[in-house]
């Protein structure tokens, strides 16, 4: 799969990129589309942006108001009408959907069918793999093209897919052989076709996506930059700052273990234990990352409709102190998915398009601050993700040194 350049020269002092969402309509790329037109006209601080506080206001981001968004989706229910939605059940604010409804509208009007659903099998047709991929790209490139934009950023915000049974990696391996036809999962094929558009790519996701061998050629070829998996918004982010400090105070945990209760979309699919399966290995691969060691436990998933966006987390953690004095901290996360993971969206969307303008290709293993399972190698405490997504900050700057940036 060849890459075709999705960045041409724009004689516009004040460029536009897209930002393509895998999943458009669901309340992560609502509460995103919204969000980012609200905070650009000013009717609501960046709260939860990484991107607008001081450390990275200098590195060259394209602006918010700079973002025109598209995607692909399965469903049909219009931006304004999903937006309606989510302000009913408190995820938005109640007059928001009415403040943003006109870039809602231009936003619904780049949404394209998706397919196929995760676990559709083939239809026994001689409709080949390579085609959805073909008209997945001809989109993004159409998008591209007709907005004239500078570029675009393909992001994944689907629903979780069952864990793949092909081999994966922390990041693509080219040594891997291409798998037979028919066997790439969903998330799979618009990560290829992100590739063909010539556009890097976010898995946001638990899903395949890039990880899949049969893309590990393409996307070293590719020369874009790509980065994931699996955005790290609640109970694995208290995680990844409680691992360190029990491991720095050496203290002994003898078992960590979690529930989760959630509703909404990723509720009813991760009611599915192939898909709670691949989302879990991430909150268990930060333990053991942080830890050195894997602690006895595990973390449930429970499907509860009525909570709606909302979710309740907890953990029980069981440690030994001085002399093995047995001791146990318990903790409660209440929030929102939707309103923790939006801002990381658009945090993500314009630092890897910046990272794509600055000339930096593969896994972005600096980004890992974001994620639960991130590509390449890189610590796993948010405190040193934190200083290291810093530090690729000071790498976007326009007057940083070139030396170096190719990768």
């Amino acid at each position: 799969m060849s890459a075709e350049p999705s960045l041409p020269t724009s004689s516009s002092p004040d460029p536009r990129f897209g930002v393509w969402f895998i999943g458009a309509r669901g309340s992560v790329a609502t509460t995103a589309i919204a969000g980012c037109a609200a905070v650009a006209a000013g009717l609501h601080p960046p709260t939860g942006m990484v991107t607008e506080t001081p450390p990275f206001t200098s590195c060259g981001l394209p602006p918010l108001s700079s973002l025109v968004f598209g995607g692909h989706d399965t469903v049909d229910c219009p931006l304004p009408k999903r937006a309606e939605h989510l302000a009913a059940g408190g995820v938005l604010p109640h007059s928001l959907p009415s403040a943003v409804h006109a870039e809602l509208v231009a936003a619904d009007r780049e949404i394209r069918p998706g397919g196929p659903l995760p676990g559709d099998t083939d239809d026994g047709s001689d409709r080949t793999q390579d085609e959805p991929i073909d008209v997945f790209a001809a989109d993004i490139r159409d998008f591209v093209r007709r907005q004239g934009l500078a570029g675009a950023v393909v992001v994944n915000v689907a629903s979780t897919e069952p864990a793949s049974t092909e081999p994966a990696s922390t990041e693509p391996a080219s040594t891997e052989p291409a798998p037979a036809e028919g066997s790439l999962p969903p998330s799979s094929l618009y990560a290829a076709a992100a590739l063909r558009a010539g556009c890097p790519y976010v898995n946001f996701t638990p899903s395949t996506g890039l990880h899949h061998p049969a893309l590990a050629s393409p996307a070293e070829a590719s020369g874009l930059p790509w980065a994931g998996r699996d955005g790290k918004t609640g109970q694995t982010l208290l995680r990844s700052v409680l691992g360190p400090m029990f491991l720095q105070r050496a203290l002994a945990v003898r078992a960590w273990s979690g529930t989760n209760l959630l509703g909404g979309g990723d509720g009813a699919a991760l009611a599915d234990p192939a898909a709670a399966a691949a989302k879990n290995a991430g909150k268990e691969r930060v333990l053991a990352d942080t830890l050195g060691t894997t602690p006895e436990g595990e973390v449930h998933i429970d499907d509860v409709p009525a909570l709606g966006d909302w979710k309740t987390a907890w953990d029980h953690i069981a440690f030994d102190g001085f002399l093995g004095a047995r001791m146990i901290l318990q903790t409660t996360w209440q929030g929102c998915d939707s309103a923790l993971a939006a801002p990381l969206v658009l945090d993500l969307a314009r630092l890897v398009a910046r990272a794509r303008e600055r000339g930096l290709s593969g896994p972005l293993s600096e980004l890992g601050f974001y994620f639960k399972d991130p590509v390449g190698d890189g610590p796993s405490s948010l405190a040193e993700q934190y200083a290291q997504l810093r530090r690729f900050a000071g790498r976007l700057r326009d007057d940083a040194d070139d030396h170096g940036t190719q990768r």
